[in-house]
């Protein structure tokens, strides 16, 4: 079938800019922080610094949570529009308020708008694609995020004067207002594309469904794409709740989901981002050489994000996340054992530029992938959701256990425990996760749960676990 591939592109990498928004809001305080904390006074006061950093990510569970109802109720397309405005707003917020209080207060409100960006851009873009391209589609909202967080890096890098005046009354402030542009061009762009067809289902709304998928592929993918919809379930026009999410049918598949959505986040390769001047300094650089190394791996998280995007539909969805995981245990392993033995020096920029490309190759991109394939149409919304809250609860322990790891047993230790929870992660994989790549949405959904419910009712012809697609 000839698809409209222009159009397909644009309404996925319209939907993807929530990725570039959320990437950079998520990145961009921690090139301002310096700045904004003599700003506010808060320099000499930890509870006020940690709070400071922490206050979107509560925002983003509470993005998480709601975004799924929200979802099903107003729309995927609404809400994306919803989240670009609460992005252009709180960008000039963030940075042109004077109090704390006020301050704190919009950086709450910003999480809240990625919480529901992180979530609800790779589901729209799964529900919209074709099947052949899917996990491409998927992977550029993967792409947005690292081109945001370079692109935080970089602002960042760049707007850092030797006026250190300038710096704590300005700079910072600069750092967040650039985020407005990128905000008002998304929420432009968003009044453009079309509804998800997958969710007028939902809503009984075939006619608007079939006219959405027209524009998608033309008239014989509407109608084949249709049929599979219909086919898939009698009861695919009633959407599912968390009842529903955690009854017998679904719950196998949605522990797989959250137990992929916190092992994106416990691999551990956020910690390098996050906290890239501990693991720099403890490898041997002063804070000058610092800055340049860390927009060297916001560069290596972007030339391998292509890699994933070139990969996915080939190599598929399961392979990557074992060459993910398994090539993290074994770097994190050997960085790890370079930094006991007080290495130092480029070895160790390399090594850790190796977990980067190999994350944003893999576990990065791949994790959205499958979070936006594996669940049926009728709770993909509240499962998104509830996977995406997982990440962000993950994201929140990762965050505040480096530094006690660190402290109980340095850097190097700290990354052997990331390599076993790596090594963990391969052998899960390894056992439970299906093979998606080139199905479609309703196919999947045969394969993973009626599958799965019929053979609970029969007795298994062999030992083969059931979710496995080797």
């Amino acid at each position: 079938m000839k698809q409209n591939k222009p159009f397909v592109y644009f309404i996925c990498l319209v939907s993807a800019m929530g990725g570039l928004l959320f990437g950079y809001d998520w990145v961009v305080i921690g090139g301002a922080k310096i700045f904004y904390e003599q700003f506010f006074g808060i320099a000499g006061n930890p509870g006020m610094q940690g709070l400071a950093m922490s206050i979107a990510l509560a925002g983003c569970l509470i993005g998480a949570v709601t975004a799924g109802t929200l979802a099903d109720r107003i729309g995927r397309k609404k809400l994306l529009i919803v989240s670009a405005l609460i992005f252009g707003l709180t960008a000039y917020g963030t940075g042109a308020f004077d109090k704390f209080g006020a301050f704190l207060v919009v950086r709450f409100l910003g999480g809240i708008a990625i919480g529901i960006a992180s979530g609800l851009s790779p589901m729209y873009i799964a529900e919209v694609a074709p099947p052949q391209i899917r996990g491409k589609l998927v992977s550029l909202n993967q792409l947005t995020i690292v081109i945001g967080i370079l692109s935080a890096q970089v602002v960042n890098w760049l707007l850092v004067s030797e006026d250190q005046a300038w710096n704590i009354s300005m700079a910072w402030r600069w750092m967040f207002w650039a985020a407005a542009v990128p905000s008002a061009l998304f929420f432009v762009l968003a009044l453009f594309i079309p509804e998800s067809p997958r969710w007028f289902f939902l809503k009984k709304r075939y006619n608007e469904a079939k006219m959405a998928l027209s524009r998608i592929g033309g008239e014989e993918y509407a109608q084949s794409e249709t049929e599979n919809y219909m086919a898939s379930d009698k009861e695919a026009a009633q959407q599912g709740g968390l009842k529903v999410l955690f009854s017998k049918p679904y719950r196998l598949v949605l522990v797989i989901g959250i137990i992929v959505a916190m092992f994106q986040q416990w691999c551990g390769t956020n910690v390098i981002f996050n906290y890239a001047q501990e693991i720099f300094h403890s490898a041997g650089y002063d804070v000058d050489n610092t800055f340049i190394n860390i927009v060297v791996t916001g560069i290596a998280n972007l030339i391998f994000t292509f890699v994933a995007i070139y990969t996915v539909d080939k190599l598929g969805r399961r392979v990557l996340m074992l060459i993910g995981a398994g090539g993290l245990a074994i770097i994190y392993f050997i960085l790890g054992s370079l930094y006991q033995m007080h290495f130092g020096g480029f070895i160790m920029v390399v090594l850790v530029v190796c977990a980067i490309a190999c994350y944003a190759m893999s576990l990065g991109p791949i994790t959205w992938v499958l979070l936006s394939e594996i669940f049926p149409n009728k709770v993909r919304a509240i499962a998104m959701a509830t996977c995406t809250f997982a990440i962000w609860v993950a994201s929140c322990l990762l965050t505040y256990t480096f530094p006690f790891l660190n402290a109980a047993f340095s850097t190097g230790g700290t990354f052997w425990i990331y390599s076993a929870i790596c090594m963990g992660g391969f052998f899960f994989f390894w056992r439970r996760l299906p093979e998606t790549k080139g199905k479609s949405l309703e196919q999947l959904e045969k394969q993973l749960i009626k599958s799965h419910s019929t053979s609970q009712n029969n007795v298994q012809e062999n030992s083969e676990p059931q979710l496995i697609n080797k």
